[in-house]
């Protein structure tokens, strides 16, 4: 860790200065030699499924065999380097080495890292990556396969990274380009408000100034000298950690690991400089920051020392203690913004860490624009009551409910693990030396400490945390200044610690009141399909019922109902009306309240809300074979009785405000605003809307909107995981299958499904209110469909081939964007409705080149067949990712989900391996031919405001 590193470089310094003393002083002033891993000083129990190793040469390396997904591995190499270790001149060094891990090695020639390893079938960005950040840089590769060879392929290339990179003058020139670009596209109004952030807070400190990005003057004057000197000197082996989690055996990996990495000359580690200083004497000050795309806010903050609590049984207790205080005060500060009034859009309290140099407190509130004043009191107030008056039995129970319900939930799936899970868990303790144990001796030891967490004990914990926000840091961000400016600030947040506080009053505690919904349904019919074993159930009143055990997850089912209608119900005349089901569920029960429902479902692994989705409303869920029940009762309530309480109506209100504020902050903003008009020849479906017109939708009109298919519309409901098929029927049957009688089938809406895309393609500029160097240029064009399963596949490859080669082009040759992009859409949703487009984020002075190397690729991709090895380089990833689907639950619910109202999604998965794998590039040279005409793509370019094209 960062501050340890540093404690390091000072006992070193101090060692030195005594070198002059008696040998006996010198040597019992050296501290005992810090441990290779975290547990070893803990007395917290190290899970015993890891393998734990270092090398001779200092690098350490975590192994774990698990086989959640089966055949699959994760790979990471974490390298104790960041934006932190550079000097003045060096700023993005460190993300520029970042960059050049992928552009030429001793072994692998530049340009041919990502080719690769598309050919092996990882997808570049989603299987292949690394990130650069203040303290460290960590390399990612999700391996598709458990076969040798490919994971030998992956150390291999990890061992380049760290050792044997070239870095030529040629590839970061290129490179240079490229980094810039992601500078460019990053220099957003957020980034803006983060930097005022950092320097308002922490003035002095050096994190402040090392953003990992760099500066432009840093980055045009990189050299290849001067990256290789400062890889050589942080990339060493004992700043190293090597992760290994998947589905190999230990002994193998770990041979391999040593094969690849023992050689590896060590080299000193140099110390990694503070990130602070972080002044927890900071004199009271107020800082205001106006973006016209900024939501208003007001942050509290006070610092104090750094708490230096290593890992262990006591301060896991502890921490507990923390969590539940800090979760009592942020429930009643949700609570207020469920108020019909509601003094803010959102509030919380919390303490963190600064780098393992210091700490701050924070209060932090969300208002509407003008609103500040009355929600920085509200919360102060909370915050006060909360000090001064602590909290009852029954919200420390609630909390209680919540985090003993994790820990079951914990270790009930112990067993069933994913790759993901056991490796976040070992990167906890790489990162921040917090040892990783298993969850059922977790849960053991929270069962023991349960009798002993009172009010008192949890409010002395909080307060031995919490800085007091005594004469604070106050800043406020937003659209306008605030009434008064930061006197203002200022005045208020005295006033609001002078004022009165009272106790809060305690709230009667309620039960669920949705248990009975009539007798049970009957089953009509049970039958099973016979390739994936998907069982499927219908009731007597029409309900549709999918089910499919697995053994993937143990004690873990995954939930998703489906209800006639969703954006169907969206006409030309009416096309707002699904627009409110986004807080459908913050209008509660007719029973129960948002807010009462939390309290209610407190210690239940049960999900709430019905979204509105292109041809259904929707909710899915992961729940437990104990609380599925529960589950089923709560969406079978959110049919037969909803809320629509005026609380949600203020959410969406909040929220639509400020969604419109920010329109047009960056490129993809203003694209996004106008882009769904713009191909459908402002379709009020597709068009975004006014504003005021949204403001205008009431809960009552979407009643009248969504009634008539919550009562009676069709509803399909899948359930994929661990549980018992019997049972899961007779709780369907006592919940949505006694409902009364549904429809039986999902309605065509066939005058709904008409779509065009626009026949006038005259090149179309927008509008955005951001830097003056971003320009986003786009182009589209109409495909079709995807009822024709082998056309919509092969479209499908043809924008993996796109994506390739437009990557190749604009990014690794012509250093021209960070991030180009290609889209292919095929819904089953919209007659005849599918687009292609192409996309580049570039400086506003490369649109020239920008267009003309898009315009050069399609017109090669139209005159002769792409390679074999681009083709093998666009479907092997495409065919990893199909054989993958069925080894999670979440693969097998797009098979279940929908498995009765659209059979052909069987017969589709099931035929869709082959007919990737038949596709030539000849197939693709036609679909180009057919679709990708130069002269008929739509251009549709967002530049800056007052920047001529």
């Amino acid at each position: 860790m960062l501050s340890r590193k540093f404690l390091f470089a000072l006992i070193l310094s101090t060692t030195a200065l005594a070198a002059c003393a008696p040998q006996q002083a010198r040597l019992a002033a050296v501290p005992p030699a810090k441990p290779a891993w975290a547990f070893q000083a803990s007395d917290v129990p190290v899970d015993e499924g890891y393998r734990f190793g270092q090398l001779d040469n200092g690098m350490r390396y975590v192994i774990r065999s698990n086989a959640t997904p089966k055949g699959q591995a994760l790979v990471r190499m974490v390298v104790n380097v960041g934006s932190l270790d550079e000097g003045d001149d060096e700023r993005g060094f460190a993300h520029f080495v970042e960059h050049m891990a992928f552009n030429g090695s001793t072994n692998v020639p530049e340009g041919e890292m990502v080719k690769l390893l598309e050919r092996l079938g990882l997808a570049f960005g989603a299987d292949t990556n690394a990130s650069t950040g203040f303290e460290r840089t960590t390399y990612m590769l999700d391996l598709p396969r458990n076969d040798p060879a490919l994971l030998d392929t992956a150390l291999m290339l990890m061992r380049e990274t760290a050792s044997e990179l070239t870095i030529s003058e040629a590839a970061v020139a290129r490179e240079r380009g490229v980094i810039l670009s992601e500078k460019r596209d990053r220099n957003t109004f957020a980034l803006r408000n983060f930097e005022d952030q950092m320097q308002f807070l922490h003035p002095q400190a050096r994190y402040a100034n090392r953003l990992p990005i760099g500066t432009e003057e840093t980055l045009n004057s990189a050299t290849a000298e001067r990256l290789r000197a400062f890889w050589r000197r942080e990339y060493v082996p004992a700043q190293t950690t090597l992760l290994v989690v998947g589905d190999f055996p230990v002994e193998a990996v770990e041979a391999a690991i040593k094969a690849r990495f023992a050689e590896w000359r060590p080299a000193p580690a140099e110390p990694q400089p503070p990130a602070g200083p972080f002044d927890p004497k900071a004199k009271p000050r107020e800082d205001i920051f106006i973006d016209q795309a900024l939501s208003e806010r007001v942050t509290v903050t006070r610092h104090g020392p750094w708490l230096e609590e290593p890992d262990s049984l006591a301060q896991r207790r502890e921490n507990l203690l923390r969590q539940i205080g800090y979760g009592i005060v942020n429930r009643r500060l949700l609570s207020r913004t469920r108020e019909a009034n509601a003094p803010f859009r959102g509030a919380g309290l919390g303490t963190s860490d600064s780098f393992n140099e210091g700490r701050s407190t924070n209060l932090v509130v969300e208002t509407i624009d003008g609103g500040w004043k009355r929600g920085l009191t509200v919360a102060t107030e909370e915050y006060r009551r909360a000090l001064e008056y602590g909290f009852t039995q029954a919200e420390v129970a609630e909390q209680i409910d919540n985090s003993r319900t994790a820990a079951r939930n914990a270790a009930a799936s112990e067993s069933t693990r994913s790759h993901g899970t056991l490796l976040g868990a070992v990167l906890a303790l790489v990162t921040d030396e917090i040892v990783p144990d298993k969850p059922s001796r977790s849960l053991e030891r929270l069962e023991a400490f349960i009798p002993e967490i009172t009010p008192d004990a949890v409010l002395a914990a909080l307060q031995r945390e919490l800085v007091p926000l005594e004469q604070p840091l106050i800043r406020f961000q937003g659209r306008r200044e605030p009434v008064g400016g930061a006197k203002a600030l200022r005045q208020a947040w005295d006033a609001a610690n002078k004022a009165k506080v009272a106790k809060s009053e305690t709230k009667a505690a309620k039960t669920f009141a949705y248990t009975q919904f009539g007798p049970p349904g009957q089953v009509v019919s049970d039958v099973t399909e016979p390739r994936y074993g998907i069982r499927q159930v219908r009731f007597a009143n029409g309900v549709m019922l999918n089910l499919k055990r697995t053994d993937l997850a143990k004690d873990r089912v995954m939930v998703r109902l489906s209800l006639d209608g969703g954006n169907m119900l969206a006409t030309r005349d009416q096309p707002l009306a699904t627009q409110m089901m986004s807080v459908f569920g913050q209008g509660g029960l007719g029973q129960h309240s948002r807010d009462e429902l939390d309290s209610l479902l407190a210690g239940r692994t049960v999900g709430i809300g019905l979204g509105s989705g292109s041809e259904v409303f929707a909710t899915g869920a992961t729940t437990t074979p104990a609380d599925l029940e529960l589950q089923l009762q709560v969406l079978a309530a959110q049919l037969a009785d909803p809320g629509y309480r005026a609380e949600g109506e203020v959410l969406f209100r909040q929220t639509i405000n400020n969604f419109f504020a920010a329109l047009g902050a960056t490129p993809d903003s203003a694209l996004g605003a106008e882009l769904g008009g713009i191909l459908s020849d402002r379709d009020p479906r597709f068009a975004l809307g006014k504003v005021e017109d949204y403001r205008k939708l009431t809960f009552a009109q979407l009643k009248d909107s969504v009634a008539d298919r919550l009562g009676k519309g069709a509803i399909e409901l899948a359930l994929v995981g661990d549980f018992d098929e019997a049972q899961a029927i007779a709780l369907v049957g006592k919940t949505l299958g006694a409902l009364p009688t549904r429809e039986p089938a999902f309605l065509p809406y066939a005058d709904q499904r008409e779509r065009s895309f626009t026949k006038d393609r005259t090149p179309r500029l927008l509008r955005h209110k951001g830097a003056k160097d971003q320009a986003l240029l786009t182009v589209h064009w109409p495909t079709r469909d995807g009822e024709e399963l082998r056309e919509a596949l092969a479209l499908d490859l043809l924008q993996r081939v796109v994506q390739v080669e437009l990557t190749d082009t604009l990014r690794e040759a012509l250093g021209k964007t960070y991030s180009p992009g290609v889209g292919a859409s095929t819904p089953c949703v919209w007659r005849g409705w599918g687009t292609f487009t192409l996309r580049a984020s570039v400086d506003v002075k490369e649109l020239a080149a920008t267009r003309a190397a898009m315009r050069s690729l399609l017109e090669e991709l139209r005159k002769a067949p792409v390679s074999a090895d681009v083709v093998q380089r666009a479907r092997a990833p495409m065919l990893e990712n199909l054989d993958a689907v069925l080894k999670t639950n979440g693969g097998w619910m797009g098979l279940v989900d929908r498995a009765q109202s659209k059979p052909d999604g069987i017969d589709r998965f099931a035929a869709s391996r082959a007919i990737i794998t038949a596709l030539t590039a000849d197939d693709l040279l036609a679909l180009a031919r057919r679709y990708l005409d130069p002269d008929q793509g739509l251009e549709v370019l967002v530049l800056p405001e007052g920047v001529e094209p």
